[in-house]
């Protein structure tokens, strides 16, 4: 490279940096410039986000009450009650005593209720004793606006439905009622309910 070549290209070197210098005085006086963000008092600052309101605690006794029903077909519906919160998970199991075969079917409260089944083969429900148990699922399968109200473990869950759970993850409650499907005479003197077809 010869001596003009190089200096042609230090001279266009030179131009681009004096192009670029300034005094950092001279750009912040500058009035076509903007207001640096951190200065500017026009903007509204920006809404906090909303804290969600504390849920009470669950704080009266546990009820529930069923009522079952034997349709046409001999499959059983069962239908409760509660005082829980909505959606709070259920366990509906239906159990025939003679022989210990066993439905279930998870449900959810809504509007103080709930429904399950219908229950049975599709044949229908045998003669004989059945045991229908509700039973609210542990905390950890709740939802988290009902573990907000019953606790992470229900332990705000109380009254004489409520037990410990089988696997040590807090409490539930249990509620059964026993029945009876078909004319068969009761042996015992156990309190059952006799289910007639509609």
């Amino acid at each position: 490279m010869t001596a003009w070549c190089r200096a042609i290209a230090a001279g266009v070197l030179l131009i681009g940096l004096a192009g670029c210098g300034g005094s950092e005085e001279e750009a912040a006086s500058s009035p076509d410039d903007p207001a640096p963000v951190a200065e500017m008092a026009d903007e509204a600052p920006e809404p906090a986000p909303e804290s969600t309101p504390e849920v009470a605690p669950f704080e009266e006794p546990v009820a529930i009450d069923v009522s079952s029903r034997l349709g046409s077909d001999r499959r059983l519906t069962v239908e409760g009650e509660t005082n829980l919160p909505a959606d709070t998970r259920l366990q509906v199991l239906v159990e025939r005593e003679l022989s210990g075969v066993r439905w279930r079917e998870r449900v959810s409260v809504a509007e103080g209720g709930f429904v399950a089944g219908p229950f049975g083969p599709g044949s229908g429900l045998p003669d004989g004793d059945y045991l229908v148990v509700v039973e609210v699922q542990e905390g950890s399968v709740q939802p988290a606006e009902v573990r907000g109200r019953l606790g992470e473990q229900n332990e705000h869950l109380q009254g004489p439905l409520v037990e410990q759970s089988r696997h040590g993850l807090g409490q539930v409650a249990r509620y059964s009622k026993r029945f009876l499907v078909g004319d068969e005479t009761r042996r015992t003197q156990d309190r059952v309910e006799v289910m007639e077809l509609e």
